[in-house]
């Protein structure tokens, strides 16, 4: 049962690449990615061998406990991005306990992760191969290591079912997430330097994490060769966490197979319109209510807002690394193109929800004009107080009128470019009520062609404002950028209205074509 259980596995992985051979390409890319980084791993942990016992030790329990952290809190916001062997699938089969456990604990070794955390546990043996029992301690504590991540990620998403299956819970998880990977450089450069500043104390952490459940496993192969007594209690203290996260888990997996979760529709009350009672009723106003509340409620549209307020975070931290506020400049222009951009894939985002659009008959130019008011709602407030913000932090007064006017101009070009591109093509993005970082098999290839030749058509719509900033800044004369003010507001609003008229064009002649295109997957 346990190598049907892997077989089945490794048949839905394979089924799930022949889809698409576009999605055997995105596969071999992440691959080939995660590849290059278990490599310099490998490498850095076989170098380690030449240093001395008590950094080898430091580096590998540090890092060894960070990938046992990591199993453990990533799959509570990201437990949606592989289920194809989810417990709840096997309720109607009466599969002994001990084979389920053990199924779905080798289970969890097959894809990237899995591998991975298997090579690099691994490679720990060279690190320690300075005797044949420091390499059988490494060996050991790299396959219980190993073990505890899959485990322990195993009793982490068992234990959340229930609230993984609660849409709030989903939709506030995904964009919780979302913050330290877009601060993820900040973080990265915060932690370098407390690390270099406090490396006294980096061996002495690491010797606490060591008699810790995150780092006891990593310890052995370093105690062995330094001669510590202590290596025996950290093999027990590795082998009863590893038991009784296994208890642990076969009990809420007992539960979960009686009781599984179900995300039953709560209790709403009726009798309000929310924003379809305020704005207009008309069909350009029921587009752009309907566009906002997705704007405000769907963790697919808010994630594009929560990056915004993070950015000025960002540019502000680098500023701060090197003295100069300059970067802040491109603060609007950068935010008008996210915002602008984000409604590229709106009908693709709508799903088997555009069949509402389609079976009412709205005109094609009130649904581009109700979603691009929809994003503009907010875009506009947002480019104006970012631009103005740069201007006072870096008393470039002069430059705030080029400033606008590149940023306006990016940001209306930028929605009548969208408007075009998402009445015209579909791409593949994560499905209603799915995790946004869970894409479906689809035309990765058509995806990124879309995009990319999406964004160099931008950026020759705005060529005019960016030749005119330019000039402001090479001559230094203030009528440039008054100009640029000008052009990019004139301009952007006529291309907006061109994109508008053209997209809603292309939506009337294709509206059942792109609604069963976007409802392959579902």
């Amino acid at each position: 049962m346990v190598a049907h259980l892997l077989r089945l596995k490794l048949t839905l992985l394979r089924n799930g690449l022949r889809r698409s051979p576009w999605q055997l390409v995105g596969m071999a890319i992440a691959g080939l990615y995660a590849l290059g980084l278990v490599a310099v791993l490998i490498i850095a942990l076989v170098l380690l061998r030449n240093a001395g016992t008590g950094t080898a030790h430091t580096a590998v329990v540090l890092g060894g406990s960070a990938a046992v952290l990591g199993w453990g809190v990533i799959p509570v916001v990201a437990s949606a991005t592989d289920m194809t062997l989810d417990p709840a699938r096997f309720t109607t089969f009466a599969i002994p306990m001990k084979q389920l456990l053990a199924g779905l604990a080798l289970g969890g070794l097959i894809g990237i992760p899995g591998l991975a955390t298997a090579l690099v546990a691994l490679a720990t043996v060279a690190t320690w191969s300075r005797g044949v029992l420091p390499a059988l301690a490494a060996l050991v504590g790299a396959c219980l290591g190993v073990m505890t991540c899959v485990v322990l990620a195993k009793v982490v998403t068992t234990a959340t079912a229930s609230l993984a299956a609660s849409r709030r819970f989903k939709d506030i998880s995904a964009i919780a997430f979302m913050v330290p990977l877009v601060l993820l450089g900040p973080i990265v450069a915060a932690v370098g330097r407390g690390v270099s500043a406090s490396t006294g104390f980096l061996p002495a952490f690491a010797g606490t994490l060591s008699w810790t459940p995150l780092g006891a496993p990593w310890a052995l192969g370093g105690d062995v060769a330094a001669g510590r007594p202590g290596a025996a209690v950290k093999l027990l203290v590795s082998v009863a966490v590893l038991a009784g996260l296994a208890w642990c888990w076969k009990l809420l997996l007992v539960r979960a197979l009686v009781t599984p979760p179900y995300a039953g529709a709560g209790k709403r009350k009726g009798g309000r319109l929310g924003l379809l009672g305020v704005l207009p009723a008309t069909p350009a106003g029921a587009v752009m209510a309907r566009s906002l509340t997705y704007w405000l409620r769907d963790p697919r549209y808010s994630g594009s807002l929560v990056v915004i307020p993070l950015l000025p975070v960002i540019m502000l931290f680098q500023g701060a690394q090197t003295g100069h506020y300059e970067g802040v400049a491109f603060l609007a222009p950068v935010s008008a193109f996210i915002l602008a951009w984000s409604i590229s894939a709106d009908v693709s985002y709508d799903n088997t929800g555009f069949a509402l659009h389609v079976a009412t008959g709205v005109r094609g130019v009130a649904d581009r004009l109700g979603r691009s008011l929809a994003c503009l709602a907010f875009a506009l407030p947002v480019v104006l107080v970012f631009a103005v913000g740069a201007a006072a932090l870096t008393r470039d007064w002069a430059a705030l009128p080029g400033q606008l006017g590149l940023s306006l101009g990016i940001l209306f070009s930028g929605l009548g470019l969208s408007s075009v591109v998402s009445a015209r093509y579909t791409v593949t993005v994560p499905l209603p009520g799915d995790s946004p970082f869970k894409k479906p098999p689809g035309n990765v290839g058509q995806t990124l062609a879309v995009q990319f030749v999406g964004m160099l058509v931008l950026l020759v719509l705005v060529l005019p404002e960016a030749a005119l900033l330019v000039a402001h800044a090479v001559t230094g004369r203030a009528l440039f950028g008054w100009i640029n003010l000008a052009v990019g507001v004139i301009l952007g609003l006529v291309l907006f209205v061109a994109g508008v008229r053209l997209g809603g064009k292309w939506l009337d002649a294709r509206g059942p074509e792109l609604l069963a295109q976007v409802s392959v997957n579902r």
